[in-house]
C-alpha cells in the first residue's frame, strides 16, 4: 500500500509541479480516492450479479459497465455544472456545464465527483435486475446521473464556484453521502421496482414471499468486500485534502462496516432466521451507508454504534419490503435508502461536541425527508414515462428465458445455460 501511494504521489506530482506542494499532495490524494471509488462499480457489479440467477449474470454486469459510461459522459456535461457551478438561487449551479478549461483542482474535483455521480445511478441496477429493459434502464441512468443526483447535490455540497445550496445554509450534514448519493439513488431503485412489479414467481397468490437465491454467493462475498475497500475512498477521499483527519474517518468507515455485519447477524438470530451470508453482506453495506454522512464529525464509539443499528435497519427494512411485496433482487433499497436515513439522522444525533441537539437532528430530518420529495416523484415519473413509451419491463417469455440472450444474445455460463434457456438451432439464428 506505500509503494502504491508513493507511486500515486510521483504521477500526480509531476503534471503540476508548478502547484504548490501542498496543493500536488492534496490532487494526487483525491486522484487515488477516485480510482478507488471507481473500483466501487467492481465490487456493484459482482454483488449484484451473484445475487441474481446464472441466466441474468451478463445483463447485470452489463448495467453496471455502462451506467458507468453513460452516467460519466452526461455528469460532465450538465450534472458538474447543476451540482457544483455558480448556485446564486440555492437550488441548483449555473456554470461549468461540460468542463474543459480549469485549474488543476477543477479537473481533479470533477474526476472525483464523477464517480460519485455513478455510483448514485448503479444503486437501481441491483434492486430491478432480472426483469428490465436494458435500453430503458441506461435513460434511467442517464436521467439520474445528469438531472436528478445533481441538483439535490447542489441543496447539499454547492459553493465551490459561488453561492450555497439551501440545505447546506441550514446547517444540514452529509460529509461523504449517506442522502446524497445513497439515499437518492436508493428512491430511485423504489420508484424503478414498483413500476416494473415483482419479478415471475416471487411472490405467491397468497402474498407469502419466495425465496429466489443467486447464482454465486462467492461473487457477492467478494463484492461486498471490494465495495468496503472502496468506501476508504469514498469517506476519506470526500475530505478533498490531505489533513490529520484521515485517520478518524477511516476508523470511523471500519467500525461502522464491521459493526453493520454484526448488527444483521443478531438481528437475523433475535428472530431464529437462518444466518445468511447475502444478508450478512448486506448488513456490512449498510453500516457503511450508515457512517458516510457522519464519519468526520463522530467519536469512534459513536461510529460503532451507528454501524451495529444500520445492520439491524437492513434486516428488519428487507423483511418489510417481503410484506409489501415489493421484490428488491439485492436487497438496495433497505442497504442505501433505510440505512441511509438513519446515517443522516445519527450524524445530527451524534455531533462530536454537540451531542443529541434537537434542532440539528431536526435539520437532518429535513435533508433525509427533501430527498425523498425529491427523488422519488421525480423517478416514478420518469420510469412511468419508460414504461409507456419504449416499454421498461421485458415480456414474461424474455424473463423466463434470461436476460442475458433476449437482452445481449449471449450467455455468462454457456456450457449449461444453453440448454436450459434455448437450442442450439435458435442460438445460431440470433448470433
Amino acid at each position: 500500500m506505500k509503494t502504491l501511494w508513493l507511486w500515486f504521489v510521483v504521477v500526480c506530482f509531476t503534471p503540476y509541479a508548478h502547484a504548490a506542494d501542498g496543493e500536488a499532495i492534496d490532487i494526487a490524494w483525491i486522484v487515488l480516492a477516485s480510482v478507488l471509488v471507481f473500483f466501487m462499480q467492481a465490487g456493484f457489479a459482482l454483488l449484484e450479479s451473484g445475487m441474481s440467477r446464472a441466466k441474468n449474470a451478463v445483463n447485470v454486469m452489463m448495467k453496471n459497465y455502462m451506467d458507468s459510461c453513460v452516467g460519466g459522459i452526461v455528469f460532465w456535461l450538465v450534472g458538474f455544472g447543476l451540482m457544483f457551478g455558480s448556485n446564486l438561487t440555492g437550488w441548483f449551479g449555473m456554470s461549468h456545464f461540460g468542463l474543459h478549461e480549469g485549474e488543476p483542482w477543477d479537473y481533479t474535483f470533477l474526476l472525483f465527483q464523477m464517480m460519485f455521480a455513478v455510483t448514485a445511478a448503479t444503486i437501481a441496477s441491483g434492486a430491478m435486475a432480472e426483469r428490465t429493459r436494458y435500453s430503458a434502464y441506461l435513460i434511467g441512468a442517464v436521467l439520474i446521473s445528469g438531472v436528478i443526483y445533481p441538483i439535490f447535490g447542489s441543496w447539499v455540497w454547492s459553493g465551490v464556484y459561488g453561492g450555497q445550496g439551501w440545505l447546506a445554509k441550514l446547517g444540514f450534514v452529509d460529509f461523504a453521502g449517506s442522502t446524497v448519493v445513497h439515499s437518492v439513488g436508493a428512491w430511485c431503485a423504489l420508484a424503478g421496482i414498483l413500476v416494473l412489479g415483482p419479478r415471475l414467481g416471487r411472490f405467491g397468490s397468497d402474498g407469502q414471499a419466495r425465496m429466489i437465491p443467486g447464482h454465486n454467493l462467492g461473487m457477492v462475498a467478494l463484492g461486498g468486500f471490494i465495495l468496503w475497500f472502496g468506501w476508504f475512498g469514498f469517506n476519506a477521499g470526500s475530505n478533498l485534502e490531505v489533513g490529520s483527519n484521515l485517520g478518524l474517518i477511516a476508523l470511523n468507515t471500519h467500525l461502522a462496516a464491521v459493526s453493520g455485519a454484526i448488527g444483521a447477524l443478531l438481528a437475523q438470530r433475535s428472530t431464529s432466521s437462518p444466518i445468511l451470508l447475502t444478508t450478512t453482506v448486506n448488513g456490512s453495506l449498510g453500516g457503511l451507508v450508515g457512517i458516510t454522512a457522519g464519519c468526520a464529525t463522530m467519536a469512534p464509539g459513536f461510529a460503532a454504534l451507528s454501524g451495529l443499528l444500520a445492520g439491524f435497519v437492513v434486516v428488519f427494512g428487507m423483511r418489510l419490503l417481503d410484506r409489501l411485496r415489493i421484490d428488491d433482487v439485492v436487497g438496495a433499497v433497505s442497504v442505501h435508502g433505510f440505512a441511509g436515513i438513519w446515517g443522516t439522522l445519527a450524524a445530527g444525533l451524534f455531533y462530536q461536541g454537540d451531542l443529541f441537539n434537537g434542532s440539528r437532528v431536526a435539520v437532518q430530518a429535513l435533508g433525509a425527508a427533501s430527498a425523498f420529495l425529491w427523488a422519488f416523484p421525480m423517478a416514478l415519473l420518469m420510469y412511468l414515462l419508460l414504461a409507456k413509451t419504449i416499454g421498461l419491463r421485458v415480456t414474461a417469455q424474455q424473463e423466463q428465458r434470461g436476460l442475458d440472450f433476449a437482452e445481449h444474445a449471449e450467455v455468462g455460463y454457456p456450457e449449461f445455460n444453453l440448454a436450459q434457456t434455448f437450442d442450439s438451432e435458435q442460438w445460431s439464428r440470433r448470433g
